[in-house]
């Protein structure tokens, strides 16, 4: 007989999310609030390729750029807010002064707003996957084209990015951002309120990626997953499901990366390229790509032990190569990754 813990998930979610929101209280030190908030960040991107590569069986090699999208969004919002664009700059981010930019691109102005900034950092990721899913299950590709197309698309914002220096920073990305602030309240990146925020956006997101799969949605994602043809010889839409199940997977990857700039008080190019897109999908396998939460666990552990590694001079140059054999190893002897530990058969 088949273990099947989804009675207890509810529960399980939520004693694992009031143990993070205790983690302040516990140790209470601006460096590691920080480094657990970037850690929690990388922890949702994972959530967002585990529901479209897990459940609907879309790998998506280029699942950083929703992340970066949304990212970039948000930094323009900030940096709009800072003081040196109101005073020493003549209403323009530094960048822009420097390149012999005179006035504000008109696609900047709207982001004065923060209100509107972080709807973009949903509505873009979104809309760009609304595109891609229109060509890719318009055209019914599949397996490894939807991989090559999706980085393929990735690696064009990214060199779009790059080009366009005077109006997004470049390869310096966007910096010296205003903190978050919303009324009275401010979200310092190493405070415990910028932790409290993104902690209780995971859990939301947690809750409704876990009632999404378990919705009727999300058994036809997990029957396209398994068998595609079948679920087309029953009348349903492929190519709308499966565009559906990337739109949600890239408002996720959107939010993830708004948040991540928040901590990080910066936006780069970095956000929405290679190694990063590679990195979630390790992060993924390891932690086992068909559980939301199994996703996100491994997420954690992978960047907590890259983090960990890489203050240290034995590791500093070869965590990537650890990195590496921990996804071989997990390849080889935990196919369906840790999660899998705990759905086995009895």
């Amino acid at each position: 007989m088949k273990i099947n813990i989804f009675k207890n998930q509810f529960f399980l979610y939520g004693i694992f999310c009031f143990v993070l929101f205790l983690f302040p209280l516990l140790i209470n030190d601006p460096f590691y609030l920080n480094k657990s908030s970037t850690y929690i960040c990388f922890g949702l991107l994972a959530v967002s390729l585990s529901l479209s590569w897990g459940y609907t069986g879309i790998l998506n090699l280029g699942n950083a750029v929703f992340f970066g999208l949304g990212s970039y969004c948000m930094a323009m919002s900030l940096k709009l807010k800072t003081d040196s664009v109101h005073t020493g700059s003549g209403g323009l981010p530094d960048f822009m002064v420097w390149n012999n930019v005179t006035e504000l691109p008109w696609f900047w102005e709207p982001f004065y707003s923060l209100s509107f900034g972080i709807f973009a950092g949903i509505a873009v990721p979104v809309i760009l996957a609304i595109i891609l899913g229109y060509f890719i299950f318009g055209g019914r590709a599949s397996g490894v084209y939807v991989a090559i197309i999706t980085l393929a698309a990735m690696i064009v914002v990214y060199l779009l990015i790059m080009d366009q220096q005077a109006y997004t920073g470049g390869f310096n990305g966007i910096t010296d951002l205003s903190t978050l602030k919303f009324g009275n309240l401010e979200f310092d990146a190493y405070g415990a309120s910028a932790y409290y925020l993104i902690v209780s956006v995971m859990t939301f997101i947690l809750f409704l990626t876990l009632i999404i799969t378990k919705s009727r949605a999300g058994l036809i994602f997990q029957a396209i997953r398994d068998d595609e043809n079948r679920v087309r010889f029953l009348g349903y839409n492929i190519g709308v499901y499966k565009t559906a199940s990337l739109c949600i997977s890239a408002g996720i990857g959107g939010v993830a990366g708004m948040l991540y700039t928040i901590v990080m008080e910066f936006a780069s190019p970095t956000f929405l390229h290679i190694p990063l897109s590679l990195s979630v999908v390790i992060w993924c396998a390891v932690g086992g790509r068909q559980s939301i939460f199994g996703s996100f666990i491994g997420a954690l552990v992978i960047t907590s032990g890259q983090g960990f590694l890489s203050e240290s001079e034995t590791f500093l140059h070869t965590w990537t190569l650890v990195m590496g054999l921990i996804f071989i190893l997990s390849v080889l002897f935990l196919p369906k990754g840790l999660a899998g530990m705990f759905n086995s058969k009895k």
